[in-house]
């Protein structure tokens, strides 16, 4: 009799582990939160049992619901961030809504990690009821036991049982609040018959109350937004894809140059089905993702990141994104960010690269910090010529900086943004007689200053398609976007750089 008694005991502890894990795993999950950047905003993400997604605005606008998103819901609490005006701030949430891919991949990724952290957590708890068991040995637990049906052991276990309940408090309320008072209804339903949504936008629902004409008018200010740029974006990412482009040879490489994006999301699939129609595979970046450089643009580099995930990724920062943020963020997504060392680059040759020693803020004034632009030029120029393979490409987000290199005849080419506007290429011969070529793309977010986001680009778009053979550059096309949707396909120019 005591072998079976031991096993329905053992049993017995076993299911009282797994109920205990399940239960604390369950209740850390729904009462985690974690707070990231998404639109632009610090964002508190917490995870509910409703299958609805909520979007808490704050005072200024009305809260936003997406139902039935999937078998766990989540809530996000928009917090802090940067923005001149509540007109800009709106203006930004209807951009980024046009592809919310990387903010959507960003929260999930968020929910999953917090049930696997609660998971854990629960495993941890549900063990301890079976090392204490296994710790007590059979005589201990039998006195244990025993003593269960006394007095002293009745009144231990009834205390065990309140315990949870003491921690929990379930009757502790709040006052009832402004937010709890609201009631949800249809954005049609809010923005009145006379305004025609966007198709997918007819299942989003608002929390109303003590509406406002100029919070409904912000409203649709963002739809407006929304409406325009992903018509925009939408048909020139399409029309992309027909452009007439020099496709590689057999043993060509192709890289798509980027810069000066600005925060432009909505160029990153334009560009990416430029790239694609092109035949390319690495992407580079010339710097200037962000017109700041803060945390709050990270929105910027997720949406990056996330469109050319599987090509090659090599990038600057420029000198708007002065600062360890962005070069930290996209390396930890997976890019390969320069650093002044020689790198082997996928088209079989040799890749060098340094970050913009300038800040700049949303005007055209600078500053040096640090090592000056001609001190980094020269250092550049020496990793360079140093090299024991012929540098086949500088990336740099101002062309300028690799002047020195080039003088030397020490790289077949260097590329840059900055200016936001196209030239090249032209050819330099350098103090050796090698002869070396420099390349200048324009806007990538069709940027004015250091401002892109919009329902269109602010002036033209640019990327530049950089054509390798045999691990050296052969070949240069410009590509531009006009503000009207119209397109410039420029000539593929040959390039042919010192034995």
């Amino acid at each position: 009799m005591g072998r079976p008694r031991r096993l329905v005991a053992g049993v017995a502890v076993v299911c009282l582990s797994v109920l205990l894990g399940i239960v604390v795993a369950v209740s850390l999950f729904l009462t985690s939160s974690r707070t990231v950047v998404l639109v632009g905003q610090d964002t508190v993400v917490r995870p509910t049992m409703t299958g609805d997604a909520v979007v808490q605005t704050g005072p200024l606008l009305p809260d936003f619901r997406l139902r039935d998103v999937g078998s766990v819901g989540v809530t996000l609490t928009l917090g802090k961030t940067e923005v001149g005006s509540v007109e800009e701030l709106v203006e930004r949430y209807g951009f980024i809504a046009t592809d919310p891919t990387a903010q959507v991949g960003k929260v999930e990724d968020v929910v999953v990690d917090m049930a696997l952290s609660a998971g854990l957590r629960g495993l941890g708890v549900g063990l301890v009821p079976i090392a204490f068991y296994l710790l007590l040995g059979r005589h201990r637990r039998g006195q244990l036991f025993r003593g269960l049906r006394t007095r002293q052991g009745i009144l231990a276990l009834a205390l065990l049982l309140v315990l949870p309940v003491l921690i929990w408090q379930p009757w502790e309320s709040s006052e009832e609040t402004q937010e709890e008072q609201g009631t949800w209804q249809s954005l049609a339903d809010f923005v009145g018959s006379e305004v025609t949504l966007p198709e997918e936008t007819r299942d989003i629902e608002v929390r109303t109350g003590p509406v406002t004409t100029q919070t409904k008018r912000l409203v649709l200010s963002a739809i407006d937004t929304y409406d325009k740029s992903k018509a925009f974006y939408t048909a020139a990412a399409e029309g992309a894809a027909d452009l007439e482009l020099r496709e590689p040879e057999d043993d060509e490489t192709v890289a798509l140059l980027v810069s000066d994006r600005h925060d432009n999301i909505g160029m990153d699939r334009v560009a990416r089905a430029i790239g694609e129609a092109a035949g390319a595979t690495v992407v580079l970046d010339a710097g200037d993702d962000t017109s700041t450089g803060q945390p709050w643009e990270a929105f910027s580099l997720d949406s990056l990141a996330g469109t050319f995930e599987d090509w090659d990724r090599f990038g600057v920062a420029g000198n708007h994104d002065h600062g360890t943020f962005v070069s930290t963020y996209l390396a930890d997504a997976g890019w390969t960010m320069l650093d002044g060392e020689v790198v082997d680059a996928p088209w079989g040759g040799t890749l060098l690269g340094v970050d913009d020693p300038r800040s700049s803020g949303l005007g055209n004034w600078r500053d040096e910090s640090g090592l000056s632009f001609t001190e980094v030029g020269t250092r550049l120029a020496d990793a360079a010529c140093d090299a024991e393979e012929r540098i086949s490409t500088v990336l740099v987000h101002d062309a300028n900086l690799g002047r020195e290199a080039l003088a030397r005849g020490c790289v077949d080419l260097v590329v840059g943004g900055h200016t936001h506007v196209h030239s090249g290429p032209d050819v330099v011969e350098g103090e050796n007689g090698a002869t070396g070529y420099t390349w200048t793309n324009g806007t990538t977010g069709g940027a004015a200053y250091a401002i892109a986001v919009g329902s269109k680009p602010r002036r033209e778009a640019e990327v530049s398609l950089v054509t390798y053979a045999d691990g050296r550059p052969t070949g240069l096309q410009l590509v531009r976007l006009n503000t009207d949707g119209s397109w410039v396909v420029g000539e593929w120019t040959p390039i042919t750089p010192a034995p």
